[in-house]
């Protein structure tokens, strides 16, 4: 709070940078999740950008799914040249809970250009059945 009023009543004064040693980024932080469904699969689409894919592991546990990761911070810049750092580095974990519709050995996991799609194909018995009226 105190850094809010000091930046608010300091307009004028010469620029300081934000970033310093103990102020390194590296906190635990949660990626961001869209979650849609089709008539066969449920999708999950987690933005990951500079995660490597070495850095992704995924678990599935009692119907619960397992995302977890690290994005480091790489200093490809000075420390005292940034002005501002407000991406979040460091540990990340999200679970989800599957429901029984899911067919757990036909999941698939694909890592392309920073987004983690993973799909979660539906069990050929819970997927609707259209059931035909007969006349008599």
């Amino acid at each position: 709070m105190n850094r809010f009023f000091e930046d608010a009543f300091n307009l004028f004064k010469p620029f300081t940078p934000f970033y310093t040693e103990e102020t390194l980024p590296v906190t635990a932080w949660t990626p961001l999740c869209d979650i849609y469904e089709t008539e066969k699969e449920i999708v999950l689409k987690v933005e990951l950008p500079e995660v490597k894919k070495e850095n992704v592991h995924i678990t599935l546990e009692n119907n619960m799914l397992f995302l977890r990761g690290e994005r480091h911070f790489t200093q490809e810049t000075e420390r005292e040249n940034y002005h501002r750092v407000e991406r979040s580095y460091g540990e990340f974990m999200r679970s989800f809970m599957l429901p029984a519709t899911v067919d757990p050995n036909k999941i698939n996991a694909t890592f392309k250009e920073g987004l983690l799609t993973i799909t979660l194909p539906k069990r050929a018995d819970a997927m609707p059945k259209q059931i035909e009226v007969k006349l008599n």
